[in-house]
This record gives C-alpha cells, sequence and structure tokens, in this order.
C-alpha cells in the first residue's frame, strides 16, 4: 500500500508541473479519485468517455458491456 501512495504522490506532482498522465486501471474507485477524463476501451473500441463531474461507477459499469 505504502508504494502506491508514493506513486498517487509522484502523478500529483507531475500533474501539477503541467505533466499529462495516462492511467490505466480496473480498479473504479482509483479511476474515479485520480482522474479528470476517463475513457473506457472494452473489447478494442473507445466505449465512452466520461469527465470528472459525470463519471459514476454505474457509468462506467454500463459502458464495459457496450
Amino acid at each position: 500500500m505504502g508504494a502506491k501512495v508514493d506513486i498517487y504522490q509522484m502523478m500529483e506532482r507531475l500533474c501539477e508541473a503541467g505533466a499529462g498522465i495516462i492511467m490505466i486501471s480496473s480498479e473504479l474507485p482509483e479511476m474515479l479519485s485520480m482522474s479528470d477524463r476517463i475513457i473506457v476501451i472494452a473489447g478494442g473500441r473507445v466505449t465512452a468517455e466520461f469527465g470528472r463531474q459525470d463519471a459514476t461507477q454505474e457509468k462506467l459499469l454500463h459502458a464495459t458491456t457496450l
């Protein structure tokens, strides 16, 4: 768990410095808490894109079934 915290802190510093980060995760709470934009890819294609304000676990799960 400590390693994840270190990585999150490093990512935050990079973002504050103006860097863009692509994060790939299957953990919905992690995606919702750390992302400004979420793109869902299912079956090898983009099925949805959400801004931070619009994303919910339910919407993300639904997008994986499209």
